[in-house]
């Protein structure tokens, strides 16, 4: 199980597949192998929509979103 955050609150958004993990890996920029988090904001989330995104990850990240312009987030597996 992998758990996505809100790295600024360390709320919990959701859970995420090892499937949409790698996705993120893939798209996002990594400072090193341990990197655990990224910064993200719409037109992200847009542009992994338009990379074909699994729709239960894009609905994740815009419910976390909510109405703020960006946030940056960190995975756990767990």
């Amino acid at each position: 199980m992998i758990k996505l955050y809100d790295a600024g609150s360390g709320a919990v958004l959701g859970e995420i597949t090892p499937d949409q993990l790698a996705f993120l890996r893939a798209q996002l920029e990594e400072e090193n192998a341990e990197d655990q988090d990224y910064y993200i904001n719409e037109a992200t989330i847009d542009l992994f929509a338009a990379r074909g995104a699994p729709p239960a990850l894009l609905a994740l990240l815009r419910q976390g979103l909510g109405q703020r312009d960006d946030m940056d987030i960190r995975w756990e597996a767990v």
